[in-house]
């Protein structure tokens, strides 16, 4: 494998995840997904969240996901867990979070049955034998197994494809020398404003300045909190990084199998994508 199919993997890498990334994100921004959750006893959308996304863990503490999850506040995590599972187990948390993407997905895909079916058999298909080394995440999503029905199928497929890239997002921000809370300031110097992703990650305001003041003292912020040159530079590593990291999965299928699968995702992917806010704070942009 030459450098040059290694980084057209990592170009393809990106491409596949930002058309399955709709699909995996009705979890979060559809009712039906919030809706299982509080009908559980699980107020709030924090509680839903981290019982829902650390589930594969099993009935853990805040520690473990702070780290996982890596852009959330700690205090914020530490509110939820390990209180949610006084209420619902792991394994109820992972039958409700699927129900409501299940749900979600069904009232989506209306009429895209065929659709559905072919895009979850051909991700699902790529995913295969997945090598989650040093990704704690995504092994713990791929231990899960892949299920039967297209919906259900579908949707896992899109989280482990999307745990087992994000894992390797966490990796290149630790190399780039930022925290969780400094990742999110340079983001919000760059395109995603900070109403999008402070609020959503739980920092306070005294945190966020903190975080500020540290990128500045590294100069890769000005003075009025927009990423200099600098932090352009680092930013665009992470995500080279990132795509590199992710690419592995895809240096071997053919070019041919890939459009198939990309062609697959396209109309699935644009239906999921109409629950997204824009800007939102995964990060995905407008099509």
């Amino acid at each position: 494998m030459d450098a040059m199919d290694t980084m057209d993997a990592a170009a393809t890498a990106r491409t596949v995840w930002r058309a399955a990334e709709p699909v995996h994100a009705v979890t979060y921004f559809a009712p039906e997904g919030r809706a299982v959750f509080e009908e559980a006893g699980l107020r709030g959308w924090w509680r839903g969240y981290f019982a829902g996304r650390s589930a594969p863990f099993g009935p853990v503490g805040p520690e473990l996901v702070t780290a996982a999850f890596f852009g959330f506040a700690p205090g914020t995590v530490a509110r939820a867990l390990p209180s949610v599972w006084e209420i619902v187990s792991p394994g109820r948390a992972l039958e409700l979070r699927r129900a409501g993407a299940r749900a979600a997905l069904r009232r989506l895909l209306a009429g895209l049955e065929a659709e559905t079916a072919r895009a979850a058999e051909l991700l699902g298909r790529h995913l295969e034998g997945l090598d989650c080394a040093g990704r704690a995440l995504g092994a713990a999503n791929a231990a899960l197994g892949l299920p039967v029905d297209p919906l259900d199928r579908l949707w896992h497929a899109a989280t482990l494809l999307r745990e087992h890239r994000g894992d390797g997002h966490v990796a290149a921000l630790v190399t780039a020398g930022l925290d969780g809370c400094e990742s999110l300031v340079l983001r919000s110097g760059i395109d995603v404003p900070r109403e999008a992703l402070q609020p959503f990650r739980g920092w306070t305001d005294e945190e966020w300045r903190a975080a500020a003041g540290r990128l500045a003292a590294r100069g890769l912020l000005d003075a009025d909190g927009r990423a200099t040159e600098e932090g352009r530079r680092l930013s665009a590593e992470v995500e080279a990084a990132t795509d590199l990291a992710a690419a592995r999965p895809w240096q071997g299928p053919a070019p041919e199998a890939v459009d198939e699968l990309l062609a697959a995702l396209a109309p699935v992917s644009r239906a999921c994508a109409a629950v997204l806010p824009h800007p939102n704070p995964i990060g995905l942009p407008r099509e």
